[in-house]
């Protein structure tokens, strides 16, 4: 074990809707902006703060698909990945350095109904998702299994 971990977990809201860029290969990459809200009082005023983080995240491939087809602006979701630093040059030379979450796995929190969303989602197995969801039972067994005695 190399004793250091880069690990990040946000829950938050889409800033803007999934922004695709395809490769010859057959690769594809998606950007989306997340904002995470931090909420308190201040103790001496009283009064309510709120600040608001924006979070640059970046999908690979299968998942950047399903996040393109899915994920709509103002959808709230859960991201797991890693922090990283690219270095760029602007128009004047000048060094730039921007930050992004490297997105390894995702969860869709905001409801179907609400945005046409799936509920789950995960690179990895996108694909096994899909095939679950085209395989499941039918409406009238779905009804008697939600008949049955649950224990809470």
């Amino acid at each position: 074990m190399s004793g250091t971990l880069n690990k990040v977990m946000l829950i938050g809201h889409t800033g803007d809707e999934v922004k695709m860029h395809y490769f010859e290969g057959g690769g594809s990459i998606g950007r989306f902006p997340l904002a995470t809200n931090e909420t308190y009082t201040n103790r001496t005023t009283g009064e309510k703060v709120s600040n608001t983080e924006w979070h640059n995240i970046v999908v690979r491939n299968k998942g950047a698909e399903i996040c393109e087809k899915y994920l709509h602006k103002g959808d709230k979701v859960y991201i797991e990945g890693r922090l990283k630093t690219r270095k760029w040059q602007d128009e004047k030379g000048q060094d730039r350095y921007s930050t992004e979450i490297q997105c390894t796995d995702f969860t869709f929190l905001t409801p179907k109904t609400e945005s046409g969303a799936m509920p789950t989602s995960n690179p990895s197995n996108a694909q096994q998702n899909t095939n679950q969801q085209s395989q499941s039972q039918p409406a009238s067994q779905q009804a008697t299994d939600d008949d049955d005695d649950l224990p809470f």
